[in-house]
């Protein structure tokens, strides 16, 4: 019998504290701004490298991600968080670039609504999508903390 094992750990960040969520101490299934407390499950070699690796991304010294991560979806939302991942640091796209990438120009209101559900910030960046106006369009924590990963890439 396989049992699933969820672990929360929590991170003092720049833009306030994080929690992300781990399955099987193998892959990362959620990172988003902390809540509410919680007691936090001792550290691990795979929750420490996250950490880690959110440490050199606030410091600079990160530009790419080396993290597992499991998505629970459905398949058009994987789809356009798999397509988050190709968005290089320091780059932006819009919803339709998305859109198009994944087979349908006409789906840039779905790519929005599938940004506002990613479950990993950061990581998956959905901070890089912006409006094809050009301007930052909206994020599912708030604007202040989308323009200030922005600005933290544009360094």
């Amino acid at each position: 019998m396989n049992t699933v094992k969820y672990s929360k750990y929590l991170y003092k960040s720049p833009i306030g504290y994080l929690t992300f969520c781990i399955e099987n101490d193998f892959a990362l299934v959620g990172l988003k701004p902390a809540q509410s407390d919680f007691i936090q499950d001792s550290g691990t070699p795979f929750s420490n490298k996250i950490k880690q690796e959110l440490e050199e991304y606030f410091s600079y010294e990160r530009k790419y991600f080396d993290i597992n991560i499991k998505f629970y979806g459905t398949d058009f939302q994987k789809s356009v968080w798999s397509e988050l991942l190709k968005i290089s640091y320091g780059e932006t796209e819009t919803y339709g670039q998305i859109a198009q990438n994944i087979g349908n120009v006409n789906y840039s209101r779905a790519v929005g609504n599938a940004c506002n559900k990613n479950p990993v910030m950061i990581i998956v960046p959905c901070h890089r999508v912006v409006s094809s106006n050009g301007k930052q369009g909206g994020y599912a924590y708030g604007a202040k903390i989308k323009s200030y990963l922005l600005n933290l890439e544009s360094k």
